[in-house]
């Protein structure tokens, strides 16, 4: 009878209480995990600069560590925040736009029923849906609370990281079990994944918002500004889009008697902020790694939850990351697999 090496047996146990331990870690920080998922994109973008700096022009790495931590809490985190805080005062302006929203769309399909004789609006539960709205909009604001521990905790992680780049790499490479080549393969797709989700998709959905607000203004749309919130927000979710904020416009709108108006920014929504996507894709994203829709749609149902309103660019992030370590997965063992079952048919 084979009995099991001890060796074996202490590896495995030593495997078990690595998952054990890392579970426990993993439970407690996921509330924070966007702090730590948004050093890693912070050290990516700034990652050449910091060297440019320290090298080139010879500043002193905690200078320079600290001088692009500022310029990306002005440039990148003080415009989220406001963006949220916008989101956020307006939670119950979205539940009564929704709200009259659905109303206007009840009238236009109670016409329909009036030449159709089908009776439709008896089935739409207005205030259950506005009430799934609100409960959802306040779960994107997330937890204010949280939301300053990762802030915190990502440009402590961050300093750390700038400051210590050489380490960082060899420790990388001492802890991660797999060649050099897969590691420096796999960081390249990384980076690649990291600064398309991270630019490309806000980018896109920004340029789109504010190309929507313009026809907001032009046409006269009421309290423009929230609707261009709700695009933005929408540009982001594949298969959804600017429609989340064009439709419920064109809705409302029509519902008032503005009919002109209400054709007028549906057709510019579609042909005008709809071209928008392709351009800005078209001459952007595909620069960087243009990210496939299933990506982004699959990071964002299970962003939001997890981040709140960042996990709109953090979810698809995630779900990058997750692909890249498969494929980290697949480079180190499966084509050594093969390898040995293909020696092994020839003998």
């Amino acid at each position: 009878m084979n009995q099991i090496a001890p060796k074996i047996i202490r590896q495995i146990f030593v495997l078990l209480l690595i998952i054990l331990f890392g579970s426990l870690i993993f439970r407690e920080m996921l509330p924070y995990l966007s702090g730590v998922l948004g050093a890693i994109t912070f050290y990516i973008l700034l990652r050449k600069v910091m060297k440019t700096l320290v090298h080139k022009y010879l500043w002193k790495p905690s200078l320079a560590a600290i001088t692009l931590m500022l310029a990306s809490f002005v440039t990148v985190l003080i415009p989220l925040t406001g963006f949220g805080y916008m989101l956020g005062n307006k939670l119950s302006e979205a539940a009564d736009n929704s709200k009259k929203v659905i109303n206007a769309f009840k009238e236009q399909l109670g016409r329909l029923e009036a030449k159709t004789g089908f009776d439709i609006n008896s089935q739409i539960d207005t205030q259950g849906i506005t009430s799934w709205l609100s409960e959802s909009l306040q779960s994107m604001a997330g937890n204010t609370f949280n939301l300053f521990i990762a802030i915190g905790l990502m440009y402590f992680m961050l300093y750390f990281m700038l400051t210590n780049r050489k380490e960082l790499r060899q420790s990388l490479r001492h802890y991660i079990p797999m060649n050099n080549d897969n590691i420096a393969e796999i960081g390249k797709e990384v980076q690649t994944m990291v600064k398309s989700n991270a630019i490309g998709i806000p980018l896109v959905a920004l340029a789109q918002g504010l190309i929507a607000l313009i026809g907001f203004l032009i046409f006269g749309i009421e309290d423009p500004l929230f609707w261009f919130v709700i695009v933005t927000i929408g540009s982001m979710i594949p298969f959804v889009g600017t429609f989340v904020g064009i439709i419920p416009v064109f809705i409302l709108t029509l519902s008032t008697g503005e009919s002109t108006q209400a054709w007028g920014i549906l057709i510019y929504g579609i042909v005008v902020v709809g071209s928008t996507d392709n351009i800005i894709r078209l001459f952007v994203l595909k620069k960087l790694d243009d990210v496939h829709p299933l990506i982004t749609l699959i990071g964002v149902i299970v962003g939001v939850p997890l981040f709140g309103f960042i996990g709109l660019i953090f979810g698809p992030l995630l779900i990058s990351i997750f692909m890249a370590l498969v494929k980290i997965y697949t480079e180190e063992y499966g084509k050594t697999n093969e390898v040995i079952e293909n020696s092994d048919v020839k003998n």
